[in-house]
């Protein structure tokens, strides 16, 4: 019963984790931390590291510390929960900075109704390189309205 559970926090913490994405990019990334998101809209260096990554390393930190309260401490969804976590972080870089941004060339030739949708959304919330006015939501399951045709 315990790997129902298991399976069920993880599926649960993976689609928790867009509403975060979603939550932290509009509120956060966009609010009183655009100084750290700012280089991600308007490249001001020329190194592969963003500042924006940094958001990334927040969330693998809430991650291994699921894993340690699991570990350790005896918190029995700790593992679930920080495998969900670990899971949308990794779909979240394989959509965002592989596929759209392409820090590494991959997935270039996909065109298929998913990965023009998702182009299509990210697209759209570049257009506006400033902190307001950026339409915000989560990575892998945008607007349906990016879908059509």
């Amino acid at each position: 019963m315990n790997v129902l559970y298991w399976i069920l926090i993880f599926l649960l913490t993976f689609c928790i984790m867009e509403f975060m994405a979603w939550f932290t990019h509009k509120y956060v990334m966009h609010g009183f931390l655009w100084k750290l998101h700012k280089d991600h809209h308007h490249k001001d260096h020329g190194s592969w590291w963003e500042r924006n990554d940094f958001f990334f390393i927040f969330y693998a930190a809430v991650s291994i510390g699921c894993f340690i309260g699991w570990q350790y401490y005896g918190f029995w969804a700790g593992l679930p929960i920080g495998l969900g976590i670990f899971a949308y972080g990794v779909a979240y870089f394989l959509v965002h900075d592989i596929f759209i941004h392409q820090r590494f060339k991959l997935f270039r030739n996909a065109n298929n109704w998913y990965s023009r949708g998702i182009r299509r959304a990210h697209k759209m919330h570049h257009k506006h390189l400033g902190k307001e006015k950026g339409e915000c939501f989560g990575m892998l399951f945008p607007p349906l309205k990016y879908f059509k045709k």
